[in-house]
């Protein structure tokens, strides 16, 4: 992952943890090691009175450089605890959390990638979140549900992001367009009057597959009503009309020559809508410092929320990181009354304006720059309707296939139909691993 800066100066990375190494499935815990026990009996509740002790934390990129000295606050009700933050790389951060886990040498928390909780969870690893530590509500949905492995939760939000839809002001105006299109038939109008009238060259930029683009392509089939597995998280649910329906509008885009058809190369897409070169494109918010390091005035660009299939809002991606507590914690109260304290709302604004990871709780939008800022403000709209992938521990591997298929759907290689069928084959083949 590329190290991240404020929402409003240069490039911020992902915070969506896609770049992860392979699923270690079935990673189990040494004899000796915790976990794997009673959920209600280890998810007991935490002692009362402030946090004791050394409480050591990893965490990863630029949260890992910036939360040691940004933890010293806690130190002001917890006198007697001190936080100590380990910075690791994200390259190698999923094998060290897999390979503690298994020797029974953990932290007492870590920064855990939402892609990554069923995993760690089903291994016995993680702590189950304690009853009323924090309410589930004041968290945006989606990012509760990244939590969520089978009914439990394991760790509680830390910070988000979700995509939207980016478009150039300019552009559209000279194309005839005062408002962004709110439907999938406003979107295709959208992005071919860009391209016609506006002078682009493509109305929108969309990825063609390749790692990673299940998080453009599976939100159209979200709002379409598609499913990736069973309420339970035991089967994978992908082949559906909605799905076919969903990733058949998404390969329009690229048969009727509004997206290009090839990955972009790092840095392409924010110069190239910069120039004009794309009218729109679909990302998240570091990319509002991207484009305007590449040139662009904020007045000639826009975001809006991602046009759902009608009327009813578009459902986008939400991606992040979670709070975790070992269950090999040597300090399990500290280290979640430390969680706890992370998620406090004042605390979750001061952390947004050290780093300018958005809050996952939803009362810190309400007040400072989160409140008065227009383009965060449609960020936060989008997070009410915004799906996680399922936490299970096999979803990296049907990731892949789901990119895979993408790409040859788009590309023709396979006709739709016959890429989700081929999705729900492998995806059974390689099951949930709940």
């Amino acid at each position: 992952m590329r190290p991240r800066k404020s929402l409003s100066t240069a490039a911020r990375t992902a915070a969506v943890l896609v770049a992860a190494s392979l699923v270690l499935v079935g990673c189990g815990r040494s004899d000796d090691g915790g976990g794997g026990g009673d959920k209600a009996e280890d998810s007991k509740a935490i002692a009362e009175g402030p946090a004791e002790g050394s409480i050591e934390v990893w965490a990863m990129g630029t949260e890992g450089e910036k939360l040691g000295e940004f933890a010293k606050a806690f130190n002001e009700d917890n006198p007697d605890a001190e936080v100590k933050v380990t910075a690791v790389p994200w390259d190698g951060a999923h094998d060290k959390i897999a390979n503690a886990i298994a020797a029974g040498e953990t932290p007492d928390v870590s920064l855990i990638g939402t892609t990554w909780m069923g995993e760690f969870a089903e291994s016995g690893g993680l702590d189950p979140t304690p009853e009323g530590i924090v309410e589930e509500g004041d968290f945006f949905p989606g990012a509760w549900g990244s939590t969520v492995v089978g009914d439990t939760a394991y760790g509680v939000p830390w910070y988000v992001e979700t995509r939207v839809l980016y478009y150039r002001t300019d552009l559209a105006e000279k194309a005839g367009w005062s408002e962004p299109p709110k439907t999938w038939d406003e979107l295709t109008k959208f992005a071919a009057d860009l391209q016609a009238k506006g002078g682009a060259e493509y109305g929108i930029s969309l990825q063609p597959g390749q790692a990673g683009s299940w998080q453009s392509a599976l939100p159209f089939a979200w709002s379409n009503g598609a499913t990736i597995t069973n309420d339970d998280g035991t089967e994978y649910t992908l082949d559906s009309p909605e799905m076919v329906e969903g990733l058949e509008y998404y390969k329009t885009f690229f048969a009727d020559g509004l997206s290009q058809d090839r990955l972009l190369d790092p840095g392409e897409l924010e110069n190239g809508f910069a120039k004009g070169t794309y009218g729109s494109f679909i990302s998240g918010p570091w990319f509002t410092g991207l484009v305007e390091d590449a040139g662009l005035k904020p007045e000639q660009y826009a975001v809006a929320p991602i046009p759902g299939k009608d009327e009813a809002p578009g459902t986008s991606f939400v991606g992040g990181g979670n709070l975790a507590v070992f269950a090999d914690s040597d300090n399990r109260d500290s280290a979640w009354k430390f969680v706890q304290w992370m998620s406090q709302p004042d605390v979750q604004q001061d952390w947004y304006t050290t780093l300018g990871d958005l809050p996952a709780v939803q009362e810190a939008w309400e007040t400072g720059k989160l409140a008065d800022d227009e383009r965060l403000q449609v960020f936060g709209a989008q997070l009410d309707s915004a799906n996680a992938p399922p936490a299970v521990p096999t979803w990296e591997q049907v990731a892949s296939v789901i990119d895979s298929e993408v790409e040859k759907a788009v590309k023709d290689a396979s006709p739709v139909d016959d890429a989700v069928a081929n999705m729900q084959s492998q995806a059974s083949s390689i099951g949930t691993g709940l």
